[in-house]
């Protein structure tokens, strides 16, 4: 029986019912849970309030408003995502909320479940253990209604794209990954283990045109220039507000070490780029799937907004890299820490009062995620080429 259960729990076909089922759950639970202010004897707004911040950025495009200030009156918190993002999620903002919003959380799931079972490398089995092991913090994205599902589905796909030389795919998923968030651009450090860099780099401008130019089908130029000096100008307010489960957060919460948010980005660039110095490791899988892994920690670990919902990305890359791992006792130890602190810890095993007076203040949610992000650099810099072969050959026979 336990045999059959595995068996079933492994297959594919499972995995994207499950996955499916997720979505839509979450979708109509949050349609369901009704209205709740965001701050004491504030105003109650719906439980996707996320979604409906993406749908009205649509019409207040259309309408000529400012994409980039609260509008109390509809929806909690502001719009922080390019213009070009509300043109396209136009296509679900016409529908009814239900519809709309389960589509949405069926298009983070399922582009990131398509990306996980395209890698290269990886058998069958593993990949699905892969899609298992992300689909509590997936769950936790699409709670909130958030995109973070599909930005690492983006990448992850742009991944495998790059691996089989198709370069127009690869570049436009890279740069939508940017115009939904910016960090997305930090992934295009990927160009370097792939030959004919000035097609990326072409193809990449191309794309980026294209994208920029959505919003011109709604507004003029005069408010096309408005819109991008406005969100410009929030982003940098934004950030200034705000550590997050991050680097930053950490530090000063373990350390109380304070305004020090743009060095420890300085240093975190550093210490990314230290293993890219490796030129020649870059035709092995490996190397190329752990650097993969490194970004996807890397982008949530160093941006200073990282909130519970964000660590989707993260855990995407602490998946993939304890399934290609040596399971030795460290590793093992790491990938238990970030399964119990950074997946679980926002879920009601972990009582309000331990969220409350330890998760939440000493960002515990981030810290395995930023020691799997140091080990995965130490090992990129100590990795020996013809033992990362024999490892990648021992898991494909």
């Amino acid at each position: 029986m336990k045999a059959i259960l595995k068996k079933w729990l492994l297959n594919p076909r499972s995995i994207l019912v499950i996955y499916i089922l997720f979505a839509l759950i979450a979708s109509i639970q949050s349609i369901q849970q009704g209205e709740k202010p965001f701050v004491d004897d504030g105003i109650p707004y719906n439980q996707y309030n996320n979604y409906t911040i993406f749908k009205q950025s649509f019409f207040h495009l259309k309408e000529g408003k400012d994409l980039y200030i609260l509008y109390p009156e509809e929806h909690w918190d502001l719009y922080k995502y390019s213009p070009s993002f509300s043109v396209v999620f136009g296509a679900l903002a016409i529908l009814p909320d239900g519809i709309g919003l389960s589509i949405w959380n069926l298009l983070n799931a399922l582009f990131l479940l398509y990306a996980i079972y395209l890698l290269p490398g990886i058998s069958l089995t593993k990949k699905s253990w892969i899609a298992l092991i992300c689909l509590i913090e997936l769950l936790t994205s699409m709670q909130n209604e958030q995109s973070n599902g599909l930005m690492v589905g983006l990448i992850v796909l742009a991944f495998c794209m790059l691996e089989k030389d198709k370069y127009w795919p690869a570049t436009l998923l890279l740069v939508a990954t940017v115009f939904i968030k910016i960090f997305g651009i930090v992934a295009m450090a990927m160009f370097l283990f792939y030959p004919n860099k000035w097609k990326l780099a072409l193809y990449s401008v191309i794309w980026t045109i294209l994208l920029l130019a959505l919003p011109l089908l709604f507004v003029d130029l005069t408010q096309y220039q408005f819109l991008m000096e406005s969100w410009s100008r929030m982003l940098s307010e934004d950030h200034s507000i705000s550590l997050g489960f991050s680097v930053m957060g950490w530090l000063q919460s373990w350390f109380g070490m304070e305004g020090h948010k743009l060095w420890t980005l300085i240093t975190g660039v550093i210490l990314f780029l230290l293993p890219l110095s490796r030129w020649k490791h870059f035709n092995d899988l490996n190397f190329r799937i752990w650097t993969l892994c490194s970004i996807l920690i890397w982008v949530v670990i160093f941006n200073h907004k990282a909130e519970s919902p964000t660590f989707i990305i993260a855990m995407v890359g602490v998946a993939i890299w304890f399934i290609k791992s040596e399971k030795n006792i460290l590793n093992i130890a790491l990938f238990v820490l970030a399964m119990i602190f950074t997946s679980l810890s926002p879920s009601d095993l972990f009582p309000a009062s331990i969220r409350r007076d330890w998760v939440i203040p000493y960002v515990l949610k981030a810290v395995p995620c930023i020691l799997i992000w140091f080990k995965i650099t130490w090992d990129l810099i100590r990795m020996n080429g013809n033992k990362t072969e024999h490892s990648l050959h021992s898991e494909l026979s």
